[in-house]
C-alpha cells in the first residue's frame, strides 16, 4: 500500500497540471487579508470577462437566453476567474476546463442551430462542492482513501442541472468527513476567507463560499447537515437556500453517513443575489427530480406559494426576530444587524414582534446524538484503507485539539437507545410546531409569525480553528426547516464595539464573548437567516427578496 503522503503529493501534481499555465497569476503575499478586489485588478481577465463576473444571475442567463453572451465567453470568464480565486484561497479541488468549454460549445451551436436554449439554466457555469460525482471525474469529498476512485456516471443533481443546461465546471473544497464547519483536509488542504486570509470562510461548503464571494463562480452548490450551506454563506456575505429534506436529490452523491437517515443532509444553492438562488430552486423543482431520485419530494415549484398565498398574499406580513437563542449571544455585528433588518422591516410598513426560542439546544444536543452514534466508526473505517490521521483540530497551531466539539465519541449508541433519541426529536418537532402556531394571537393578521429573522451564526467569519458553536443553523436542520442567507452589513469597529457583559448563560457564552474582537473582524460580511416552515422554499425565497428590498431602501 502506497503511503498516504505519496498518494496526495501526486494527486496535489495532477491538481496543478489540471490549470492551463497562461492562467497562473502572482498572487498578493500573505500579509495582504483582503483579497476581494484582486481578480478585477490582475490582469488576467480583460474588460468584456470582468463585466461578464460581475453580473448577477438573473442578468447572465437573459443575455445568454438572447445570444447577446455565447456559453463559451462566460464558462471562460468564469474559469479563469475562479483559477485566480484558487490561487488566493485554495478554494477549488478538481479542475476540467477543457470538457466544460466542450459543453458549453455544445450549448452554443446549439441556439445557432435552433434559436433556443437548452433549458433555464441555459450556459451558466455552476460550481459544485466536491461530493457531487461526475461522470469520469474523482470524487474524494477531501478522504485520502477515496484518491483514485472515479465516477461511474452523474449524480442525479447533475444530471438535472446539465437537463437544465448549465455548465458544471469546477468543484469546491470541504473538510474530511464533511462534518466541519471549517475546510482543510490532508489533501488540499485549508481554505481562507477573501475578506481575510486569516479567518476560516466556514464549512463544510467553505470551498463554494470562498469562490463565489470571489465572483469565481456564479451560482454554487453545497450541502447542509448542520449548517454547511449557511455558515459559509454567512461568512462570506452570500444569499443561500437549506432546503427541506428530498427537496433537492441527493441520490448519486457521496456523503459521510450513508445510512442515516434520520437526519438528512441536503442539497442548496449558494449565490450573490437571491436571485440566483431562486432561479437555482426553479430550474430544479421542475425538474421533476422524484422521477430519478426516490428520496425526493413530489412536488414542482409553485408560484402560488411564492407569491405567498399563505401569507396574506404578501400583505401585513409579520416577521418574528429571534435575539439570541437563550445559549450564546452573538457578537456586536450580529446584534446590530438585527436592529438593522428590524428597522428596516418597520419602515417598510411590516410588523416585526420578538421570537422566543424554545429548547434549542435541546433540539441540537438530540441531533447530534443521531449523527454521533455511528460517525466515528464512519470515519475510522473510511480513513483505515490508506492510515491517514483523522484531523482532530483546525487551529493553525494544532494545539486545541482538545477544545473541538465536532468530532464524535468513539463509542456509539444501541440500535434501542438511537430509536429514543429519535422518538424524543419527534416529539420536539411537534412541540415546536404547535409553539409558531400560538403566535398566531399576537401577530394581529390572524396568522401565525410569517418568518423567523435570526443569526446564521453567534459571530462572523473566525480565526481558523474557532468556529465552534453551530446550533443557530443546526437547530433548524433538527426541525426541517428551510433556511436562507442575507447579507445586511459589515463589521465597524466603532459601530461594533465590544460592550461589557455582567451575565453570561454559562461559561461557553462566556468564552465566545472574550473573542470577540471588532479589528480581529473588521469589514467581514454579517448575514442573517429568514426561516420558514417545512417544505416552505417558495415562501422563504420571496420573504428573503422583501426583507433584501427593505433593506436596499432603508440604505
Amino acid at each position: 500500500m502506497t503511503h498516504w503522503t505519496a498518494l496526495v503529493a501526486e494527486k496535489q501534481q495532477r491538481q496543478l497540471k489540471s490549470i492551463p499555465q497562461d492562467w497562473l497569476v502572482s498572487p498578493p503575499p500573505d500579509s495582504t487579508l483582503d483579497v476581494t478586489g484582486f481578480p478585477d485588478a490582475c490582469g488576467l481577465l480583460n474588460a468584456r470577462e470582468i463585466e461578464i463576473t460581475n453580473t448577477s444571475v438573473d442578468a447572465l442567463l437573459d443575455k445568454l437566453s438572447c445570444g447577446e453572451w455565447t456559453a463559451v465567453d462566460v464558462t471562460t470568464a468564469f474559469y479563469k476567474r475562479a483559477i485566480v480565486a484558487h490561487q488566493l484561497v485554495n478554494c477549488l479541488t478538481e479542475i476540467f476546463v477543457d470538457r466544460a468549454l466542450a459543453r458549453a460549445a455544445e450549448l452554443d451551436d446549439h441556439f445557432k442551430q435552433t434559436g433556443k436554449v437548452v433549458g433555464p439554466l441555459h450556459g451558466l457555469p455552476i460550481s459544485l462542492k466536491d461530493q457531487l460525482c461526475i461522470k469520469g471525474i474523482e470524487t474524494t469529498m477531501g478522504y485520502i482513501s477515496w484518491i483514485g476512485r472515479y465516477a461511474e456516471k452523474n449524480a442525479v443533481l447533475v444530471d438535472i442541472l446539465i437537463e437544465c443546461g448549465a455548465v458544471p465546471f469546477v468543484r469546491t473544497n470541504l473538510p474530511q468527513t464533511v462534518m466541519w464547519p471549517e475546510t482543510f483536509n490532508n489533501i488540499f488542504g485549508r481554505t481562507t476567507n477573501p475578506y481575510n486570509r486569516s479567518l476560516t470562510p466556514g464549512g463544510s461548503s467553505g470551498g463554494e463560499g470562498a469562490l463565489v464571494a470571489l465572483k469565481g463562480s456564479p451560482l454554487g452548490v453545497g450541502s447542509d447537515l448542520g449548517g454547511s450551506i449557511r455558515i459559509p454563506s454567512a461568512f462570506c456575505g452570500l444569499y443561500s437556500l437549506r432546503p427541506s429534506y428530498g427537496r433537492v436529490p441527493y441520490c448519486g452523491a457521496l456523503n459521510s453517513l450513508e445510512g442515516q437517515d434520520s437526519v438528512l443532509s441536503v442539497f442548496g444553492p449558494m449565490a450573490n443575489s437571491i436571485g440566483g438562488v431562486k432561479a437555482f430552486m426553479k430550474a430544479v423543482v421542475n425538474a421533476k427530480p422524484w422521477l430519478k431520485d426516490p428520496l425526493a419530494v413530489r412536488k414542482k415549484w409553485d408560484e402560488d406559494e411564492y407569491n405567498l398565498a399563505d401569507h396574506g398574499s404578501g400583505k401585513d406580513l409579520c416577521f418574528a426576530i429571534m435575539w439570541d437563542d437563550g445559549v450564546v449571544v452573538p457578537h456586536p455585528p450580529i446584534r446590530r444587524s438585527l436592529e438593522v433588518t428590524k428597522a428596516a422591516l418597520e419602515k417598510a410598513g411590516y410588523k416585526v414582534v420578538d421570537w422566543k426560542p424554545i429548547k434549542h439546544k435541546l433540539l441540537t444536543d438530540t441531533t447530534r446524538n443521531i449523527r454521533n452514534a455511528g460517525s466515528a466508526e464512519d470515519c475510522m473505517i473510511t480513513t483505515s484503507v490508506t492510515g491517514e490521521p483523522i484531523i482532530a483540530t483546525m487551529d493553525l497551531d494544532n494545539s486545541d485539539a482538545a477544545a473541538a466539539p465536532f468530532r464524535p465519541p468513539k463509542m456509539g449508541i444501541t440500535a434501542y437507545q438511537l430509536w429514543q433519541v429519535q422518538k424524543l426529536r419527534k416529539d420536539l418537532r411537534k412541540e415546536y410546531l404547535d409553539h409558531w402556531e400560538e403566535t398566531a394571537s399576537e401577530t394581529g393578521t390572524g396568522r401565525p409569525v410569517d418568518a423567523i429573522i435570526c443569526p446564521a451564526s453567534s459571530y462572523t467569519a473566525t480565526p481558523h480553528g474557532k468556529n465552534r458553536y453551530t446550533n443557530y443553523t443546526a437547530v433548524w436542520n433538527a426541525l426541517d426547516y428551510p433556511a436562507a442567507t442575507f447579507p445586511v452589513t459589515t463589521v465597524d469597529p466603532i459601530l461594533d464595539a465590544k460592550k461589557p457583559r455582567h451575565a453570561f448563560y454559562d461559561d461557553f457564552d462566556k468564552g465566545v464573548y472574550e473573542m470577540y474582537d471588532p479589528e480581529r473582524f473588521k469589514n467581514t460580511p454579517v448575514c442573517l437567516q429568514l426561516v420558514g416552515r417545512t417544505l416552505e422554499e417558495e415562501a422563504v425565497i420571496k420573504m428573503t427578496e422583501i426583507v433584501d428590498a427593505a433593506l436596499a431602501s432603508a440604505k
